[in-house]
């Protein structure tokens, strides 16, 4: 098994380079389209859709590319009986890892735009609809994700993952956060992409509900997961698996 270390600075640095895009293409589009809603929420979806997949294809292999600790949750709650997915002290890792990733994202995005390092959003998001919005945009997305896993197709995974969070930018009401890593990490950014901190909450408690749906769909799909299941979004090498089941 890849050594726990290395799969931390795997999710570190998968979380931060997404959050990166996330923001980094948001002030981007602020700057280039400032009077045209529509054509930054094109440009931010396109330059997610793009960075998302290449991340998962790069760092899925050492960690999984979670990159969320709401595919974390999942990834430990499925694994409880089978003993496949992470343990309890890999998923409080995992999610340190991701939180702070998105942090030092939103930070690096900032930087790179000659903007103040943190820069609390003024952006509030609230209200049933977005949190409606969240909680379809989570549960779609471990949908995804964990069916890919269960049928054994994995090896679509960069290209199903992100064409969903691309699709989800536009068909939700929230814009698709459908991550609390990600989520905290944009409140450090008062740009397009950014959320107050006070909405955040909300938010992440839509996600983990959302998370739980999305992973009861999957189990009323294909019933509970067999032994040696491996881990989303990338599995490990084959050789690692064995040695790990």
């Amino acid at each position: 098994m890849i050594p726990l270390p290395r799969r931390l600075l795997a999710e570190f640095t998968g979380t931060a380079l997404l959050v990166a895009v996330v923001v980094g293409s948001g002030i981007m589009a602020q700057t280039l389209s400032p009077r045209d809603v529509g054509l930054q929420l094109l440009q931010n979806s396109t330059a997610t859709v793009f960075g998302l997949a290449v991340l998962i294809v790069t760092l899925g292999p050492v960690s999984g590319a979670h990159f969320n600790p709401v595919v974390s949750l999942a990834d430990w709650w499925q694994g409880r009986r089978t003993r496949a997915g992470l343990s309890a002290g890999e998923l409080a890792s995992y999610a340190c890892a991701q939180v702070l990733g998105a942090v030092a994202g939103a930070i690096l995005a900032n930087a790179m735009f000659d903007r103040a390092a943190i820069s609390w959003s003024t952006a509030e998001r609230a209200g049933a609809p977005l949190w409606l919005g969240e909680l379809v945009a989570t549960a779609g997305l471990v949908l995804v994700i964990f069916c890919l896993t269960r049928s054994g197709r994995t090896a679509v995974a960069p290209a199903a993952v992100a064409g969903y969070i691309g699709a989800a930018y536009w068909f939700t009401s929230s814009t698709s956060f459908a991550n609390p890593a990600v989520t905290v990490g944009r409140a450090f950014s008062d740009t397009f992409a950014g959320i107050a901190p006070a909405s955040v909450p909300g938010f992440v408690a839509a996600q983990l509900v959302g998370g739980a749906i999305g992973l009861l769909l999957v189990h009323g799909l294909f019933g509970p997961p067999p032994a040696g299941t491996p881990e989303p979004v990338v599995p490990r090498p084959q050789e690692e698996r064995g040695a790990a089941s």
